[in-house]
């Protein structure tokens, strides 16, 4: 693994250093270098707007202000306080992660991080290098966006070997002592000047030796990557409801939502669109189509009664207030 290195720093470090010093955004994680506020952030902007992290990002630093307390925490608090960000995977793993963390110390090289739940070669790098200076290069959608159009790369970005070559020009930029400036100065010239639609060439501090932009190739790059093709399912929910409770199971039927706690069921993938159904929904790259049937508890298998008043502290997704809605009709 890559140590720190004070070497010499070219022209492309200096310039992206110095705007990104002076242009940089007032964010709430970037008031000091703790690598728990760091990650919880980069794990919250991975599917979200920086605008709309804040105020989620702010209320689940109240309720955990230390890795410990998130540690000591119950899955149900952590899923509840992770309501509205979606992808609520990510909170059950962030909850295993910050248990392990707790007893260790936070670990401050990436390959280490890159062991725990939820920590990918993205989270482990921006954590390593922002919050402990590891000179490791990160790679989100802004960086690659950035890279591509300064290199003129016209790379299938999405495949592992052309993405590998994109992970070794943002190693090798961020090989110095400056890495999280570095780093952070990618994601932010990605973020607000190099942006996907109309960018502020005139803004950036690559301007000059950016290829896309002398070739009038900042449109076309980088590549668009193919639309994934909708899968569809059809999902059969049996609720029962009993004294104010409603009996729950991890969901194994569905690769979405997968171990969260719904009522039980079945369901198939299908080829066509159904016509009859009693709640429709998407999640990511499917479309779903629930019919609600009563049934027994015989052949339901394991599971647990939970009630109805606290639904939304282990299941808060908007498809679970659906099924609700629908069932109080």
């Amino acid at each position: 693994m890559a140590t720190k290195q004070k070497l010499k720093l070219s022209i492309d470090q200096k310039d992206l250093i110095a705007w990104y010093q002076e242009n940089k955004r007032t964010l709430p994680w970037r008031q000091n270098r703790d690598p728990y506020r760091i990650w919880i952030s980069e794990v919250m902007l991975q599917q979200t707007r920086v605008t709309a992290v804040i105020p989620f990002y702010e209320k689940f630093l109240t309720r955990f202000p230390t890795v410990h307390s998130l540690a000591k925490a119950t899955e149900g608090d952590v899923i509840e306080m992770w309501a509205g960000l979606g992808y609520y995977s990510r909170a059950r793993n962030l909850h295993k992660s910050a248990q392990t963390l707790s007893k260790s110390g936070f670990l401050d090289k990436a390959h280490l991080l890159l062991q725990l739940p939820g920590f990918g070669p993205y989270t482990s790098r921006a954590v390593s290098s922002l919050a402990f200076g590891e000179p490791v290069g990160v790679l989100d959608g802004n960086v690659i966006r950035v890279l591509s159009r300064f290199y003129g790369l016209k790379l299938k970005w999405w495949e592992n070997k052309e993405k590998q070559k994109l992970q070794d020009l943002s190693d090798k930029l961020a090989l110095t002592e400056f890495s999280s400036d570095i780093n952070q100065g990618l994601m932010e010239l990605g973020a607000t000047i190099c942006t996907p639609q109309k960018p502020l060439c005139l803004l950036c501090p690559w301007k000059k030796r950016c290829v896309a932009f002398a070739e009038g190739l900042v449109n076309q790059i980088p590549l668009p990557k193919p639309k994934h093709q909708f899968e569809i399912w059809s999902w059969t929910l049996n609720p029962v409801i009993k004294n104010g409770k409603i009996f729950m199971q991890p969901n194994q039927s569905t690769p979405f939502l997968k171990n969260m706690l719904f009522p039980p069921g079945s369901a198939v993938a299908v080829k066509k669109k159904l016509v009859n159904y009693d709640i429709k929904h998407g999640v990511t790259k499917y479309d779903i189509f629930i019919h609600i049937e009563k049934s027994s508890l015989k052949s339901a298998g394991p599971g647990e009664w939970i009630s109805l008043q606290d639904i939304k502290k282990i299941n808060p997704t908007s498809l679970m207030s659906k099924i609700l809605k629908f069932i109080e009709k």
